[in-house]
C-alpha cells in the first residue's frame, strides 16, 4: 500500500501531537496537516489532499459534523474516522448516518488506529464491537416508544450482511460464511444501498438501526 495522507482535525492540540506521534512510527502513514476546527481543515483539504481525516466531534467555530456536512454537499469523497470519547454516544449516530467510515476512541491503542485508517482508505466501515454497543444503546435509546417499522425492506439474505457488516466482516468473510462470490456480496450490498437510500457501509447501518431493520 502507497503511502496514506492524513489530517488530524482537533481542537487539542495534546491529542493531535499524540495522534501525529503515533502515526510517524508507521512508514505506511504521512500526516499532512493538522486543524484545530472544521473551517481550518476545509480551508487546508485542497492544499494538502489528504487520503483520510482524522475529525473530533466536539470544536469550536466547527464541530466535526458540520464539517461533515459541509464535505458531504460538497460531494467529497475523502473518508473520515471520527475521533470521539466515551460520552458522546448520540453525536457517534449522526456521523455515522453522515458518512463516517470509523469511529477511534481517543486512546485507542496504536493497532487499531493503523487499522481503522487502512480500512477506510479500501473504503470500508471497520466499526468495534465497543463502538457499535455504544451506537446501537444510543439507537434503542431513540427508537424508545416508536413503532416498529411494517416492512422490512431487506430480504433475509440482505438483513444477515448487514448484521455480518456491523459485526466488522469484511466482503471476503461474508462470502466464505454464505458460501458465495465477493462479487455477489458486493451485488447484495448494492442492492442494501439502494433500498435504504445510502451509499455506504456506515450509512446502511446507520439507517437500518433507524427503521429498525437490524435487532441485534
Amino acid at each position: 500500500m502507497s503511502v496514506i495522507k492524513v489530517l488530524i482535525v482537533d481542537d487539542h492540540f495534546v491529542v493531535r501531537e499524540g495522534l501525529k506521534m503515533i502515526l510517524e512510527t508507521g512508514e505506511q502513514f504521512q500526516v499532512v496537516g493538522e486543524a484545530k476546527d472544521g473551517q481550518e481543515a476545509l480551508a487546508m483539504i485542497d492544499k494538502v489532499l489528504p487520503d483520510v481525516i482524522l475529525m473530533d466531534l466536539n470544536m469550536p467555530v466547527m464541530s466535526g459534523l458540520e464539517t461533515m456536512k459541509v464535505l458531504k454537499r460538497e460531494g467529497s469523497a475523502i473518508p473520515v474516522i471520527i475521533l470521539t470519547t466515551y460520552n458522546e454516544d448520540e453525536l457517534m449516530i449522526n456521523g455515522l448516518a453522515l458518512g463516517a467510515k470509523g469511529y477511534l476512541l481517543k486512546d485507542t491503542s496504536r493497532e487499531n488506529l493503523f487499522r481503522n485508517i487502512e480500512s477506510a482508505v479500501r473504503g470500508e466501515a471497520l466499526l468495534s464491537a465497543d463502538i457499535m454497543e455504544k451506537v446501537m444503546s444510543a439507537r434503542e435509546r431513540q427508537a424508545q416508544g416508536s413503532p416498529s417499522p411494517e416492512v422490512n425492506l431487506l430480504s433475509d439474505k440482505e438483513t444477515y450482511i448487514l448484521q455480518c457488516v456491523v459485526k466488522g466482516f469484511r466482503n471476503k468473510e461474508i462470502a466464505h460464511d454464505l458460501g458465495i462470490s465477493e462479487r455477489t456480496v458486493k451485488s447484495h450490498l448494492t442492492n442494501i444501498y439502494n433500498k435504504l437510500g445510502v451509499d455506504s457501509r456506515s450509512q446502511a447501518v446507520a439507517v437500518a438501526m433507524e427503521q429498525r431493520i437490524l435487532n441485534m
